[in-house]
């Protein structure tokens, strides 16, 4: 009887363990194809900034170069950055054109993409650039514009302090300068005759990393003695107005990249003092969650 009652339940048994694999199999498939490509995690989306930016010529470079089925998303700097915290909130997968400095390296776990065609180039430094005869006109601010030299951790500080912690750019400049004295000592010419409210004009383009620069110059000028005016506009506008001699200087010249081709037409009108800054960087950029590396493995 016992051995009737195994070879009964044996077809039962065999049953049960075809659907079970069977079973697994099609919901495994299932749950593969819910998460969908590379592209669908993304929604077939690089989130961009302004418009005629160097990265998102750059950008539209490197969706040719590396044949990406993606639409490159334009808007403006915050709106990238909002849509950057909505994801992250979610932990969803977004892309977007990223630089350094930019504070929104200090705020989240971000890395690049791999670019192993360099298109996006090598490392920028950020430059100072003057009009001519700015050394003649006004001495003293040309020494500390000449001088003026810090670190990205320097100026994420100054964006954090800005766009996190919502602060106003002259008080986080001001802050950032009260805890930072001996740096900006060496800034500071000695022996020169002070400014003596002579008006020094400052074009920049409305970054976070020019607004912290920018801001932070205008105050220790402002401690020199001068009267400083500061003009946000595009970044055509401000090469064109620094070229003219309609700014007296500009700290927001990202070089030999983003700027290379403005630079290029005024060069021989102005005069570059060298970087301010160093290390600077634009890219791709996605949070650390994200579990590719390439801009490659965007199409997969």
């Amino acid at each position: 009887m016992l051995r009737k009652y195994r070879v009964m339940m044996l077809p039962v048994f065999i049953l049960f363990l075809v659907t079970a694999v069977f079973g697994c199999t099609t919901t495994t498939a299932e749950k593969e194809s819910s998460q969908g490509t590379i592209k669908d995690k993304f929604n077939g989306e690089i989130i961009g900034i302004e418009p005629g930016a160097g990265i998102m010529k750059a950008t539209e470079k490197a969706i040719e170069e590396y044949n990406l089925d993606y639409t490159l998303k334009d808007g403006s700097s915050a709106a990238m950055v909002a849509a950057l915290k909505s994801a992250i909130e979610s932990k969803k997968w977004i892309v977007v054109t990223g630089w350094t400095p930019h504070w929104m390296f200090a705020r989240w776990d971000l890395k690049y993409l791999e670019d192993p065609k360099g298109v996006y180039g090598g490392e920028e430094h950020i430059a100072t650039i003057a009009r001519k005869g700015l050394q003649k006109d006004a001495p003293a601010a040309y020494q500390m514009l000449d001088a003026f030299y810090w670190q990205p951790s320097d100026m994420e500080a100054v964006m954090l302090d800005i766009n996190a912690n919502k602060m106003d750019p002259d008080e986080a400049a001001q802050k950032w300068i009260r805890e930072n004295e001996d740096k900006v000592k060496k800034w500071i010419p000695e022996g020169v005759p002070k400014g003596n409210l002579k008006k020094i004009k400052l074009g920049y383009v409305e970054w976070d990393s020019e607004i912290a620069s920018t801001h932070v110059v205008k105050h220790v000028l402002l401690k020199m003695g001068y009267d400083v005016e500061l003009k946000a506009v595009d970044a055509g506008v401000m090469w064109t107005g620094i070229g003219a001699g309609q700014f007296d200087a500009i700290v927001a010249a990202w070089l030999p990249y983003t700027h290379g081709d403005y630079y290029d037409q005024v060069k021989d009108k102005v005069e570059n003092l060298g970087p301010n800054l160093e290390g600077a960087k634009i890219g791709l950029v996605v949070p650390k969650y994200v579990t590719i590396n390439s801009i490659e493995e965007l199409n997969n």
